[in-house]
């Protein structure tokens, strides 16, 4: 179990609030997969969110992959993640760890593809996701600076977690978790992958 071992082994951080980071959370393949996802190149204007960048929300989706059971066939290695997130051994310890009820939990994965101009301003997830966790594929060497920024309660910008291949981190909502992504220069892609536990209906319910 190559995320559950990554969390097990996760480094833990109190500042800027809980959080941990984690390393090489995805096989070799499932990095492949992620990285060849087919995503739009089109360029297109943003407005610091994901949801409603300039344009409306339906151009985000070309962007913003979601793994469902009505595509998950050309994911059969993202889709092995999926199992082992649902799993009761992976779940059960995560939940533990985030000291969150995952009873009546979900999974959410999307695939991620930040083009040049993208950014994200500072903001707390919705009370829903249960566990916020991004993973980064970085095979074309962009800066490592494209990481996630993480926010005090002021709004300072305090730690940026590195983009590196297959290093990630994970946390869960909170009223002080502020993190976004300063307008910084993308070359080419910011690739990631998106994984959430959620307490809304997905095609992937845990199994506890």
């Amino acid at each position: 179990m190559s995320f559950l071992n990554s969390i097990k082994s996760a480094k833990f951080f109190t500042y800027p609030f809980h959080h941990w980071e984690i390393k090489d959370p995805l096989t070799n393949k499932m990095l492949t997969e992620l990285s060849d996802a087919g995503v739009s190149s089109e360029p297109r204007a943003f407005d610091g969110t994901r949801a409603a960048d300039e344009g409306g929300e339906g151009l985000d989706s070309n962007y913003r992959v979601f793994i469902k059971r009505n595509n998950y066939n050309n994911f059969p290695e993202l889709s092995k993640l999926i199992e082992e997130l649902r799993s009761s051994q992976c779940a059960s310890f995560i939940s533990a760890l985030l000291k969150k009820d995952f009873k009546d939990a979900y999974v959410r994965i999307e695939v991620i593809s930040d083009k040049p101009g993208f950014w994200l301003r500072p903001h707390t997830d919705i009370k829903e996701k249960l566990m916020s966790c991004l993973i980064f594929s970085s095979p074309n060497g962009e800066s490592e600076d494209l990481g996630t920024d993480f926010y005090d309660e002021r709004l300072k910008l305090v730690k940026t977690v590195k983009y590196r291949e297959n290093y990630g981190y994970i946390f869960t909502q909170g009223k002080n978790t502020w993190h976004g992504l300063e307008k910084k220069k993308i070359i080419n892609e910011r690739r990631c992958l998106q994984v959430n536990y959620v307490t809304f209906e997905t095609d992937w319910k845990v199994v506890l």
